[in-house]
C-alpha cells in the first residue's frame, strides 16, 4: 500500500512540475527591442542610426543599423566594433563583435549581432556612450547627440 502511495505522488509531483514547466515565462525580454538615435561620427559624417537589442537571460545583443554610407566594399565581418552603452546610475556596458554583413559601397553600414552581457534591471542608453568601429585600420568612433527614443533598453 506505500508503494502505491509513494508511485501516485511521484506521479502527482512529477505532473505538477511538468504543468509548472509548460506555463513558466520564456527567456527574459528587452524593452524597448528597438531604438534611434542621431549619432555624429566627426569626419566620417553622421546621421541616424536604429539599435536593436535582444536578450537571453544574462545574454544580450545590439545590432546597429547606421545612415553613415561605406566608401568602399566592405567583406562581411571586416569591422570590429564595441559599442559602450551608458548605465542608469553610473558605469557602462560594452558590447563587442566581428559581425557584419558584405557591404557595397553607397550602402549603410551595419554591426552586429555585438554581444554582450547585462543583469535584471539594466536600464542602458546610448546617448553618453560611444560605438567605435575599426575599418580598414581606421578607427571610427560615432556619439549620440541626444538621448535614444523611445527611451533606454531596459533588461529584465
Amino acid at each position: 500500500m506505500i508503494c502505491k502511495r509513494l508511485g501516485i505522488g511521484a506521479a502527482l509531483a512529477a505532473g505538477t512540475l511538468a504543468t509548472t514547466l509548460a506555463f513558466a515565462p520564456g527567456a527574459a525580454a528587452v524593452v524597448p527591442q528597438t531604438a534611434t538615435i542621431t549619432a555624429d561620427c566627426g569626419l566620417y559624417g553622421g546621421g541616424g542610426a536604429t539599435l536593436e537589442a535582444t536578450q537571453d537571460g544574462t545574454a544580450a545583443t545590439v545590432t546597429v543599423t547606421s545612415s553613415i554610407t561605406a566608401p568602399l566594399a566592405l567583406a562581411e565581418d571586416s569591422i570590429v566594433s564595441t559599442l559602450t552603452l551608458a548605465k542608469a546610475g553610473g558605469g557602462t556596458t560594452t558590447f563587442t563583435g566581428t559581425e557584419n554583413p558584405a557591404t557595397a559601397a553607397g550602402e549603410s553600414v551595419t554591426v552586429g549581432p555585438l554581444d554582450g552581457t547585462v543583469a535584471a534591471g539594466d536600464s542602458l542608453e546610448a546617448f553618453g556612450g560611444s560605438l567605435e568601429m575599426v575599418v580598414f585600420g581606421i578607427t571610427v568612433t560615432c556619439t549620440a547627440e541626444g538621448p535614444q527614443s523611445p527611451g533606454p533598453f531596459v533588461f529584465e
